[in-house]
């Protein structure tokens, strides 16, 4: 984002350099909010659009019903909020977010009982490589966790993480839950394609519920089932999964190449995908 960028705070449209956000936002001090990020097309007549808007507000509303935080505005505001920095930024818009925050509140976890915060905001996407490398983090992704299954802005474990993967080359990090199931990426899901069959984490090894995941789901052939994280060594495929990866696959893990990239499971996923798309913007 520049500083002439505009985003959408609570109701107004406003520049990048004049936003403002209070200090004692419960976002700022102990990271109490939920967030969706979406990927920007272009529909029939070339105006810019978040793709699968209606699954993303209605994961924000369940990851906010975890907090405990009271979106004071209809999905059909939002929809406008959304259109309406998309529209003020359609040069430069490849991904939008919405985050809502606690709002102001104390400097412990006690939380705030005024309105939350709400900011729609865009920018720039890169585009991601053909194939990817991944790295196994070394620490686990708690499934018990209070707020397992939340998209939360506490972020901070994901950001360890994924240095991590960047020191080693890697442009996303995969973690284990407590069991040492595989879970997730930093910020995707990942298929595995293993035993003459296409696997996936389910939602009760602690992983997001992500929507493309969930869209793939519903269209291809694939198991949601635990798998040991060591057993990504005799993995036949890999791909990752997430709003701004469409389906992304694997060449290497932690340095060591996978046995087909891309193969046969992951082009027909990502077919599968982008046939969604053709469909529907909002699937």
């Amino acid at each position: 984002m520049t500083s002439s960028s505009l985003l959408w705070i609570d109701g107004a449209l406003v520049a990048t350099a004049e936003a403002r956000l209070s200090p004692l936002d419960h976002g700022v001090t102990v990271g109490d909010g939920v967030f969706e990020t979406m990927k920007v097309v272009a529909d029939a007549g070339g105006s810019s659009r978040a793709f699968a808007l209606t699954r993303h507000l209605r994961r924000l509303r369940r990851s906010a019903d975890g907090l405990a935080l009271a979106v004071d505005r209809s999905d059909d505001e939002l929809r406008v909020a959304v259109q309406q920095v998309l529209d003020a930024n359609a040069a430069d818009a490849g991904r939008v977010r919405i985050t809502v925050t606690g709002g102001i509140g104390p400097l412990g976890s006690d939380q705030p009982t005024g309105p939350a915060t709400i900011i729609v905001a865009a920018s720039a996407s890169r585009p991601w490589p053909a194939v990817t490398d991944v790295a196994v983090a070394p620490w686990s992704r708690n499934e018990r966790s209070a707020v397992a299954g939340l998209k939360t802005t506490s972020y901070a474990e994901n950001v360890v993480a994924l240095r991590h993967a960047h020191v080693r080359g890697a442009s996303e990090a995969l973690l284990a839950n407590t069991a040492g199931q595989l879970c997730e990426g930093t910020g995707s899901n990942v298929f595995v394609a293993i035993d003459g069959r296409l696997v996936t984490p389910p939602l009760t090894s602690g992983c997001l519920a992500g929507i493309t995941r969930e869209l793939l789901l519903e269209v291809i052939d694939c198991d949601e089932s635990d798998l040991p994280i060591g057993r990504l060594a005799e993995a036949d495929e890999v791909f990752l999964t997430s709003s701004t990866r469409d389906v992304h696959p694997v060449a290497t893990i932690d340095g060591v190449a996978v046995a087909s990239c891309p193969g046969p499971r992951t082009l027909a996923a990502a077919e599968a995908f982008a046939a969604i798309e053709r469909r529907t913007l909002d699937p």
